[in-house]
This record gives structure tokens, sequence and C-alpha cells, in this order.
């Protein structure tokens, strides 16, 4: 059963039904389910659909001719094989269909790994010929730093050809619930705590065993596919994996900022910031900076948070990476028991505000909010606080705040996933934390409770307009 995608497959289909030439760059991390995607796009389609292989340039082209001449091309009556690049490529055109012809190319940078050169030649091809042609074409790939920064930079040949450009995220929490209609909300939450939203490692799971049998049996089980899944991935696509995994173990314990880092890996400084620039690119770990950051405060190399943004390695990195040996001896139940139930909870009480925060970006597509908000993150900053005529500075934080543009309206939330109703404290702490001297403007509060509210926290809310969410309500 596919799930979810919506949006994406709204794209691809208005790209297809446009009345001019289409060349599409989809790219994403590995496992996100970009195959899977196209081929839900291509199902009621007359499409050529390609997947490229680590094989060498001469066999790429002989079984990407293959393919083509399978599709009933005129060519097929007289060849087996194209004798070039351009000329294979452009066969596309004679493709038998009755609308648009779609050739989708899975994995292009392998294809671009034997033969350096094809940029130029689709470039050529597609400046002379296939620009005004009935066609769109699919370049698809997994090697983010290669499309990023390669086929998608100033240099390439392919530079300002494509007509459209998608780059395939994590599935969100309200699709990831659908793989698991049976799971309680709680037990959903925690599912995409763990998992995050990619389809591959959501499949691992079977929704009618409980979450604790597939913890144990999908994930901390030697064998198992998301056991290994983290070391493959990295032995894929990094050298010096034993350095990273420090620096990721770092980054995961909560050690955000290269200073931290440092003094935990004792790697040097200059060499952290390569590792650093290396995982960001390939979308492990993300540098953030608190909302109301200036453009000026984030150019600055000591700004912002290192943090995984990959879902899964959090969790690998949390339980399994320091438990290497006792899994490697079967302890199974030993891990379970003594290091991941005390801690799951919390461990999964930092994803519920990632939810909080997609439920307020669907509140806001919808228009259901009091204004129109352009950002929206975790801020934190020092404040000045005066009490009884003394002045303390602390470090202060709060989960969610959402601003317009002009930053004269502002919607702060706090996010408690702890196991008792959210009272009156709550709000007040929310409310006395913001610098409304420094940021003037109109605010909007909110709490988020998965637990619920006390009677007090809710008569406070009903006289000053506090928008009170459950987790029943998102």
């Amino acid at each position: 059963m596919f799930i979810g995608r919506a949006r994406e497959l709204d794209f691809l289909q208005e790209r297809y039904d446009s009345e001019r030439a289409e060349l599409v760059v989809l790219y994403g991390r590995r496992r996100i389910g970009k195959t899977e995607l196209l081929q839900q796009f291509a199902r009621d389609k007359a499409a050529v659909f390609y997947a490229c292989t680590e094989c060498t340039d001469q066999e790429q082209l002989a079984r990407f001719s293959k393919r083509i001449l399978q599709t009933g091309s005129p060519a097929a009556r007289f060849l087996t094989s194209f004798s070039d690049w351009e000329t294979a490529l452009r066969s596309i055109q004679d493709v038998p269909s009755e609308g648009k012809k779609l050739l989708i190319i899975d994995e292009f940078p392998y294809m671009c790994a034997s033969r350096p050169e094809l940029p130029s030649i689709l470039q050529n091809l597609w400046d002379h010929e296939l620009s005004r042609a009935n066609v769109m074409l699919i370049l698809c790939g997994s090697a983010m730093s290669f499309i990023e920064n390669e086929l998608l930079a100033e240099r390439n040949p392919l530079y300002g050809r494509a007509t459209g450009i998608y780059k395939l995220l994590p599935l969100p929490f309200v699709s990831v619930r659908q793989f698991f209609p049976q799971y309680s909300v709680e037990d959903q939450v925690a599912v995409y705590a763990i998992l995050g939203g990619i389809p591959y490692y959501l499949i691992q799971f079977q929704s009618e065993k409980s979450l604790e049998e597939n913890i144990r049996t999908n994930i901390l089980q030697k064998g198992c596919v998301l056991y290994s899944e983290v070391e493959f991935l990295l032995r894929q696509e990094l050298r010096e994996t034993s350095v990273y995994n420090a620096i990721i173990e770092a980054v995961a314990l909560g050690n955000n900022t290269l200073a931290l880092i440092h003094s935990k890996t004792q790697i040097e400084k200059t060499k952290i910031s390569v590792y650093l620039k290396n995982l960001m690119e390939i979308g492990i770990i993300e540098r953030e900076f608190s909302v109301l950051s200036t453009v000026k405060e984030r150019a600055g190399s000591g700004r912002g948070l290192y943090q995984l943004t990959d879902v899964y390695f959090r969790f690998w990195y949390a339980f399994l990476y320091g438990s290497h040996s006792e899994l490697e001896a079967g302890d199974v139940a030993g891990v379970w028991q003594h290091l991941i139930v005390p801690q799951l909870h919390e461990f999964v009480s930092r994803t519920y505000e990632k939810i909080c925060m997609e439920y307020l970006r669907s509140c806001n597509q919808a228009g259901t909010l009091p204004f129109h908000f352009i950002k929206i993150g975790r801020w934190w900053e020092k404040v000045t606080h005066i009490a009884d005529g003394k002045r303390r500075t602390v470090s202060e934080e709060i989960d969610i705040v959402a601003a317009d543009r002009a930053e004269r309206n502002f919607l702060l939330a706090e996010c408690k996933f702890r196991r008792a109703p959210a009272d009156l404290d709550v709000l007040r702490q929310l409310q006395d934390k913001f610098p409304q001297k420094k940021y003037h403007g109109n605010y909007h509060y909110m709490i988020f409770s998965f637990y619920g509210f006390t009677e007090r926290l809710r008569d406070a809310a009903a006289q000053e307009n506090v928008r009170l969410v459950s987790g029943e309500e998102i």
C-alpha cells in the first residue's frame, strides 16, 4: 500500500500535464522512497523507467538501450543497442505514447560516475532538440552531495536547464500514523521518534506486533535490517567511519556546539568543521539557529547548534552504538529493559515538539491561526530580567516561536509530553520567558500537552484567550 506523498505526486503530475518539455531533478537521502514515488507516478503512463547500476559505461549504455528498445521503439527492428548516449537519449521521442513521452532515470549519479561527460551530452541534446519536444525527463538520485554541489551547480552543463527541482523529505507524522492504525497515539508518536518518516524503515515494523516486540526483533536483534543500517549507510557515503561515529555520537548525546564536540571527541576543531560539513551535506546533521536570529548572526562561525536530523541515527546512537557488545552477545532483553525502557519516554518528548510544529504548519496553511506566520522554530536567547531592582541575565528557551514577516505578531508555544496534565505554571513561565521589550508586537500563546491540562490552566486559558491543544487533537 502506497501511503502519503500527495503533494509530491501533484507536483509531478502538473509538470507532466504542462504544454512544454520538462526536465525534473528529484533527489533525497537513501531509503526515503524516491523509487516508490516515481513508480506510483508512472503506473498509469507509458513511461520508460530505467534504474542505473554501478557498472561500466559500456554496460550502462547496453542496459539503457535494452530498456528503451523493449518499449516498442521503432529502432528495435534493426538495433539491439545504441552506439552512443546521444542517440540513446534522443530515442525517447520515438517511444509509442499518446501523451507526453516520459523517461525516468533512477540513480542518475551512477550513470555520471561511469561517464562524466553525460551532463554535457544531455545538455546539448536538451538545448537543440528535447526542450522543444513533448517529453518529460526525470533525473533521480540519492547522492545528495553530488546532486546539490555538482549537478545543480553553476559550473555544471545542466545548470539552468531543470524546469523543476524537488528534494524529497521524510513523511510527516500524519502519514506515519497510517502505517500503524492499530497503535495508540502514544505508540504512534514513539514510532515516529524512533524511525522518523523514512518509508523503508517504517515497513520493517509489523503493525500487528507491539511497539516493544518491533523494537526488540526489528532493531535490537542481530541480523535484522535496521540493526546494521546506520553502519551500512555510513560506509556507503563516507570514509573514516570511526571518526564520524565519534562525532555523531557526541552530537546525539547533546554536545551541540563545536567546542563541546571537540571536548567530547578530542578531534581538532578545524577538522571537526570539515567532518560536520560532510555530515550536513548528506542530511545526517543540521545546524540549527534560533528562529529569530538575524542573517548576520547566522553567518557567524560560532553561532548555531548542531543536531541530528536523521531520526533513526539519533535513536541508534543513543541506544545501540554504546551497547554493541551486549547486542552482539544476544542480550536484547537486557538492553531493552535496563537501557531503553527507562529513557524512551524522555527520548520521545523531543520529537513531540516536531509533531506540534507540523500541526502548526498545517493550521497556518488552513488559515486557522490568529495570523499567518513566515518563520517558525525553536527560540533561545540570553535575556535580562529585572526583579526587586536586581538584574539577572539567563539563557531562555521556548519550544516553538512563530512570527510574521514584520515580526509584529508572535505565537509562543510550549510542548509537554510528561505523564501528567500541564498546570498553570507552564503558561506563566512561557509568558515570562520572552523579552517583550525587545520584540514589540502582539502575542498569542499555545500550550501543547499530550496528557491534558489541569482545571486551573483551563480556567486561565479561557480568560486569557490561550489555546490549549491535547495529544488527541493533534
